[in-house]
Formats: structure tokens, C-alpha cells, sequence
């Protein structure tokens, strides 16, 4: 995999990636947990096709080393967006090598117009987003994640706990926007990274294009 050498040269967003790499990191526990959640549901997925959605996927960790060994991954039209060209090429140029056939789109993963062809989802990831934004974006984001679903698709979402540890109330306000949650992993003595996994169980909401989700605060 190609890597840009020098700190001058990566994004914020892409010298970020690199504690996926040290196994005893925050991140590396979060992305094999996602993984592992992310195995789970498409072994539970129904026959048939699969379409997968990931917003602000960076360079797509989450899913392509999940696609590329698991025996639906034919089945599974899968679109990364990310507004990191570095990162995007990243994913692009993984999924190639792995034999995948991943959309991968530079583009703004706040706006939901920009995946309109790609919902409803029935696996929606949020990971990267919620330690991100404000509290009232992430509320606006669950309040709108059922427009993005298909009925019984399961969300995965990331968010650290540091304190004032706004998880609790993430997890109320998938709660009230009709999603049952299916796990919450943390680990011990670890503040940094939770990931949480849920299923609507409510009916899915009309999407609605003109929505901006999100914004960054950096």
C-alpha cells in the first residue's frame, strides 16, 4: 500500500490513521471491534443484496478488510465517502488490490444528497463522527439516521468516553429514534473508544436529500 512519507505531505486526517497501526492503541482496539460488529451483521443479513454505506469512511479500514474475507462480500454493494483525497485514494487503491468492487467518493458525507443512490442502507456506519461534530449535530444526525436505513438495518457507530461522557445520551437518543441497541463495547480503563452497535426497529423514515447532517469542528 502506497503511504505518503513525510508529516508535510499527510492530512490531519491521514496521519490520524496511523495508531490503527500500533495494536495496543485506543484505535486499533475500535477498529477491531467495529470489524468484528461489522462481520456479525453480515453474517445475520438476509439473502440477497447487501448495500452498505459508510460516512466520512477515511481510508475505509472499518469495511474493506472485512469485505475482502468474508464469504457475502459479492453480495455487498458497498459506498465509502470521505472528503480526505489522501484517504480516498487510500481506500480506493485497497479495495483494487482485495478484488473488491467498493464506490469510494470524495465528497461531503454531511450532505445526504451526496449518497442518495446509496440508501437505504441496510448496514450504516457513523464511526469517526460523533467525537467530531457538536452535541446538537450528533442529536440532528440520530434524529435524521432512520431517513438513511432500510427496515432492521444496523448502525455502527463510534464516540470516546471522556468525560462529559456524551455516550449516555447517545445511546438514549437511538433509543427514542426507534433503534434497539444490540451492543456497547468499551474497554476497561480505556476513556478513549466506545463503539456502539444498534438495530431499527422502528420503521424507516423518508429520506430526504437536502439534509446536511454535520459539521466538523476542525
Amino acid at each position: 500500500m502506497t503511504r505518503l512519507s513525510t508529516g508535510e505531505e499527510r492530512s490531519h486526517w491521514s496521519r490520524w490513521h496511523d495508531d490503527y497501526d500500533d495494536p495496543g492503541s485506543s484505535l486499533s482496539w475500535r477498529l477491531s471491534v467495529v470489524q468484528q460488529r461489522l462481520r456479525d451483521a453480515l453474517d445475520a443479513a438476509a439473502p440477497g443484496p447487501v448495500q452498505l454505506l459508510s460516512l466520512c469512511a477515511g481510508q475505509g479500514r472499518d469495511v474493506l478488510d472485512v469485505l475482502a474475507e468474508h464469504s457475502r462480500r459479492s453480495d455487498v454493494q458497498a459506498v465509502l465517502v470521505d472528503s480526505d483525497e489522501a484517504n480516498c485514494a487510500y481506500a480506493a487503491e485497497t479495495a483494487q488490490q482485495q478484488g473488491l468492487d467498493v464506490d469510494v467518493r470524495c465528497a461531503d458525507a454531511s450532505l445526504t444528497g451526496t449518497y442518495a443512490d446509496a440508501v437505504p442502507a441496510d448496514l450504516l456506519l457513523l464511526c469517526g463522527i460523533f467525537g467530531n461534530v457538536s452535541d446538537d449535530d450528533i442529536r440532528h444526525t440520530i434524529d435524521n439516521t432512520a431517513r438513511l436505513c432500510a427496515a432492521g438495518a444496523t448502525v455502527l457507530w463510534t464516540r470516546h468516553r471522556k468525560p462529559p461522557d456524551m455516550t449516555v445520551a447517545i445511546r438514549e437518543w437511538f433509543a427514542a429514534g426507534g433503534f434497539a441497541e444490540v451492543a456497547f463495547d468499551t474497554r476497561e480503563g480505556d476513556a478513549y473508544a466506545a463503539v456502539g452497535t444498534n438495530r431499527l426497529a422502528a420503521a424507516p423514515q423518508p429520506f430526504d436529500a437536502d439534509l446536511r447532517l454535520f459539521t466538523f469542528l476542525r
